[in-house]
């Protein structure tokens, strides 16, 4: 019998809604898996009782290090974590980024609250179980299993708030593949401050001064279009570069790689000539846990190097 250790955190799946519709997490793991019919052997891990709204990086720190306990045990096969959506994709991605094990670590939750009369965590729960008891998925790295699909952390984001398939890969029909990158040496990234951005029309420097004085390492700039902004925030993106602040550039449209083709001042080009990075294919999510992790790294010696190899999201032959 596969044996498969589940870590809770909180999140929909484990929220119950009181008499004024009001949902919050207070499902303890042993009732949440009383509803899992695998033929899996489970182990609970009740980690924490948590909105994902409110994780921190401390917060996803803790799951990495609870998973990666786990999995010093030689005799499990897979280790399921149960989070929120709100931020699964981040959490997720952290530890793909560090994870070295060939045992695949499934992420999943639920839209609806557990006591909901059609909830979908019973499902999801039990998808994920019996993908991480999948011998085929050894090696595949972390998963989010959601809606009855199966999606690679790395490029998958939350695309919609009600819908039960809410999540999408950033390659629809890649399915999932072996890890073809070496893992990150771990570092916590809890006392590494990065920010994210946004640009819109008429954005002025404001806010990224702001990030600055506030002691922020890197940020993230949610652009527009294919990763474009305005000559006002070029120049403040100079000055941060010139200020040892590395700067990542991605966009607030929800498919699709940027490129910096564009000029006029405030193009990705422009921002490129100022010292930018350009996150092709991870979205501002998952580029703020990336570039945190490459920060919190003492030893690394390229981070323009190391980010742009890792924000490119492959396409690869699903795993059969």
């Amino acid at each position: 019998m596969p044996k498969v250790a589940v870590v809770t955190t909180g999140g929909t799946i484990a929220s119950r809604q009181d008499r004024h519709g009001v949902s919050r997490p207070v499902i303890a793991g042993p009732d949440l898996l009383g509803t899992a019919q695998t033929g899996t052997k489970l182990r609970v891990v009740d980690l924490m009782s948590k909105d994902s709204s409110s994780m921190t990086f401390a917060d996803m720190d803790r799951v990495r290090d609870a998973v990666a306990s786990e999995l010093r045990d030689p005799g499990l096969d897979a280790v399921v974590v149960l989070h929120g959506t709100d931020t699964m994709e981040e959490t997720a991605y952290l530890l793909d980024l560090h994870h070295a094990d060939p045992r695949p670590v499934v992420f999943t939750g639920a839209q609806r609250t557990f006591d909901h009369p059609e909830s979908d965590a019973p499902a999801n729960l039990a998808d994920a179980i019996t993908a991480g008891a999948d011998p085929a998925l050894r090696g595949a790295g972390v998963l989010i299993a959601f809606g009855g699909a199966l999606h690679p952390a790395s490029g998958t984001r939350k695309t919609d708030t009600t819908s039960l398939d809410a999540f999408r890969s950033a390659q629809p029909d890649g399915g999932i593949s072996p890890r073809s990158r070496d893992p990150l040496p771990w570092h916590p990234i809890s006392g590494t401050r990065v920010d994210i951005v946004a640009a819109y029309p008429g954005a002025d420097r404001v806010q990224i001064d702001a990030c600055r004085a506030a002691g922020t390492r890197g940020l993230v700039l949610d652009g527009l279009g294919s990763g474009n902004a305005n000559p006002a925030v070029v120049e403040a993106v100079r000055d941060c570069v010139s200020a040892g602040i590395p700067v990542v550039v991605t966009t607030r449209v929800p498919h699709g790689p940027i490129s910096p083709s564009y000029g006029g001042g405030g193009g990705g080009h422009d921002l490129v000539s100022a010292g930018a990075l350009f996150s092709t294919d991870l979205r501002a999510g998952q580029a703020r846990i990336l570039l945190a992790a490459l920060l919190a790294d003492p030893d690394l010696r390229d981070l323009d190097k190391e980010f742009d190899r890792r924000s490119r999201v492959d396409a690869a032959p699903r795993i059969s």
